[in-house]
């Protein structure tokens, strides 16, 4: 199990270690080298997804591990509380960003049209603080937009086994 700790609560997260064994073993690194310790919720899109893991308050891109290979055809669905990687138009680009699904995300699987966002976990519990997160007013920052105006931060991911 997975501890977010944000500034508004906790969210336990459980991993699908069998499923997507890169995402999750290149997850349990960056927890393991503090990398999200002091990071933002960045992109915040009500009825969508909340994103996170990899910018700190100014704005700035934390320096990351190369990029991993796209598991988006293990199976998995970016349904509402799902984990998944962010990634840009590359199809093998995601690294430390990740996001979280604020409902079922249909377009964002695999599929024939698009490879897909590679789901690797799911809210256990927390889906209250994420929902907390998710109903922040936005604005632009940073040259950044659907940024929380209040900021709210990952005060440290733990690996609670």
């Amino acid at each position: 199990m997975i501890t977010i700790k944000t500034c508004h609560g906790d969210i336990s997260v459980e991993l699908f270690e069998e499923k997507a064994p890169i995402s999750c073993e290149n997850f349990r690194q960056y927890v393991k080298d503090g990398h999200f310790d002091g990071t933002i919720f960045h992109r915040v899109i009500p009825n969508f997804m909340i994103q996170c893991g990899g910018m700190n308050e100014d704005m700035n891109s934390r320096p990351t591990r190369d990029s991993i290979t796209n598991e988006a055809n293990n199976g998995e669905r970016n349904n509402r509380g799902t984990l998944a990687m962010a990634r840009t138009p590359e199809v093998d680009s995601a690294t430390s960003q990740f996001f979280i699904n604020l409902r079922d995300n249909d377009m964002l699987n695999h599929s024939s049209r698009d490879f897909g966002y590679a789901v690797f976990g799911r809210v256990s519990t927390g889906m209250d603080v994420v929902d907390v997160i998710a109903a922040m007013p936005t604005g632009n920052r940073g040259g950044h937009q659907d940024v929380p105006e209040e900021t709210v931060t990952i005060l440290a991911v733990t690996i609670d086994e």
